[in-house]
């Protein structure tokens, strides 16, 4: 695997095996998380787009309008007119901003790709992630959420949880960038095949879990499927333990790995 533009730390083994851990431990507790909740690939760009800065309940309003309406495909996205967009999308907040996002991506796809999502997702994952990045609006979670949940291609999505939970178990630096850590949990989750097939389609239950969808259980490759675990069951973690005023360790599968001197410290000290 190769250093990744932009990534300048090679992980050590000490926080690679950390990360494997935590991927064993919290899929053994909760399971299959069977993220993204969609029926198609454009419901999961749209959503992609819509979550920025709002909580997903107000963004499965927003697409439950959208479908409500007929609107949720890309051709009908083209035609509808701006000012009809945003009110569907209005409940995701900032609504014009994010309607002219979903315009703008249209236009992209038209142009680059002739309005096709299946050539879109048949270019190479980090030239995709590249013209996805220029786009207006576009940052480094949203480029990796499309390509991960939409087009089933094996980039690890960064959130606000990630850096959090990774930060008070003390496996990353407060200022570790972005693709530094991408790049250390896809080193961590190369290999890890097995669990995932021993638990197939059972729902466990717990973090992020949803009931099986189009999406969810569309065929992808297992390290593409381990990338979409991870990410869907720390989402759990930070939601429910690793809450961002303090931690609610109690229950949580990654509590046994904290370490002694960060327990207080994260349950008193708020981190990004």
């Amino acid at each position: 695997m190769s250093i990744r533009q932009g990534q300048s730390r090679v992980p050590n083994q000490s926080s690679i095996e950390a990360v494997r851990l935590f991927y064993r431990a919290l899929l053994q507790a909760w399971g299959p998380q069977h993220w993204w909740p969609a029926e198609s690939a454009f419901e999961v760009i749209v959503g992609a787009f819509l979550t920025q800065n709002t909580a997903w309940s107000n963004v499965e309003r927003a697409i439950s309008n959208m479908r409500a309406a007929g609107v949720l495909s890309v051709e009908a996205v083209r035609r509808i007119p701006n000012e009809q967009l945003e009110q569907l999308v209005r409940p995701s907040g900032y609504f014009r901003q994010k309607a002219q996002r979903l315009k703008d991506f249209i236009s992209f796809l038209d142009t680059r790709y002739a309005g096709s999502l299946d050539r879109m997702f048949a270019a190479l994952t980090e030239k995709l992630r590249a013209e996805l990045l220029s786009l207006k609006g576009v940052g480094p979670e949203t480029a990796d959420s499309i390509l991960l949940y939409a087009g089933n291609q094996p980039s690890f999505v960064v959130d606000a949880y990630t850096r959090r939970i990774f930060e008070r178990h003390g496996i990353i630096a407060a200022n570790s960038s972005y693709d530094e850590i991408r790049y250390l949990v896809e080193c961590s989750l190369a290999g890890e095949i097995e669990p995932i097939a021993s638990l197939g389609d059972e729902v466990v239950g717990g973090g992020s879990c949803h009931a099986p969808s189009s999406m969810s259980k569309a065929i992808r490759s297992a390290t593409a499927q381990a990338y979409n675990e991870m990410h869907a069951l720390i989402v759990g973690v930070g939601k429910k333990h690793c809450l961002k005023a303090a931690a609610k360790c109690e229950g949580c599968p990654l509590a046994r790995f904290l370490p002694a001197g960060n327990i207080e410290k994260c349950r008193k000290a708020p981190t990004s």
